[in-house]
């Protein structure tokens, strides 16, 4: 893969929030009004709930954590849906990149979107509820590290799902991620959740994220089992994905289905 070319994809996709406002406020406005709405009833219900110390950190910083998930996911499947959207995606694939270099750009371009998120919602968490995401110390970076490795997965594997069955797909974009949340133990462990549901919660490396998570905030030690458990079922989530649009654009391209996307 070439550098250029990825960044040649990244420039595209940078290139249109140059000038479009409402891209640059959705940036923005999602991770702001999720803090708000979930930050203020986290509050409430600490209110009435005074036996949990740790009520506030942990759905805060829960809810962080998963806005680095999704965000992640975004970045990749919304800025594929951008390129079919304009009816770009036949002038990228006839042109000298790669199917490769074109999935390292929107890897790049989520990578952005999450780090614009977490700056946004780390700040605000500090600011109005004077949460600090950093108090997870250095364990933080592999938890996020995880979540935007799973984020990419979930992304690649959804835009492949798009290509395979066009425009009426689009909605994967925002739906697909959400299939995760509830076995992901996001705002609860996975002991609340029945037998079979913990199994497969089990096999989803955001569960063992939050799981870590929350364990570093109540004052235990670092989660090492949890993050190697994370990192190893992400392996196979990121090599999974990639194979799987690598098959599917084949068999586009046999098709000869990209030409008839958004026509």
């Amino acid at each position: 893969m070439r550098a250029n070319r990825i960044n040649a994809v990244v420039l595209r996709q940078l290139y249109l929030y140059k000038r479009s406002w409402t891209r640059i406020l959705e940036v923005f406005y999602w991770p702001t009004m999720d803090l708000l709405l979930w930050g203020f009833l986290t509050i409430y219900l600490q209110r009435g709930s005074a036996a949990l110390p740790h009520f506030v950190s942990y759905f805060i910083g829960a809810l962080i954590l998963w806005d680095i998930l999704f965000r992640a996911e975004q970045g990749v499947s919304v800025s594929f849906l951008e390129d079919m959207w304009s009816r770009n995606l036949i002038n990228i694939f006839v042109s000298p990149i790669t199917v490769y270099e074109y999935l390292a750009g929107l890897v790049v371009i989520g990578v952005i979107k999450v780090a614009i998120a977490f700056a946004v919602m780390s700040s605000l968490g500090w600011l109005l509820y004077s949460f600090n995401v950093f108090r997870l110390g250095i364990t933080l970076l592999p938890l996020a590290l995880n979540l935007v490795l799973m984020g990419i997965a979930v992304g690649v594997f959804t835009t492949a799902l798009i290509l395979r069955f066009g425009l009426e797909a689009e909605i994967l974009a925002w739906a697909l991620a959400f299939l995760f949340l509830p076995f992901s133990a996001v705002f609860y462990p996975v002991s609340v959740l029945p037998h079979w549901l913990k199994v497969m919660a089990w096999f989803i490396p955001a569960s063992h994220v939050f799981e870590g998570m929350r364990q570093v905030i109540a004052g235990g030690p670092a989660p090492v089992s949890q993050i190697l458990a994370a990192s190893g079922l992400n392996l196979v989530y990121i090599v999974f994905s990639f194979f799987f649009f690598v098959a599917i654009y084949r068999t586009a391209l046999a098709r000869g289905i990209i030409p008839k996307i958004g026509a």
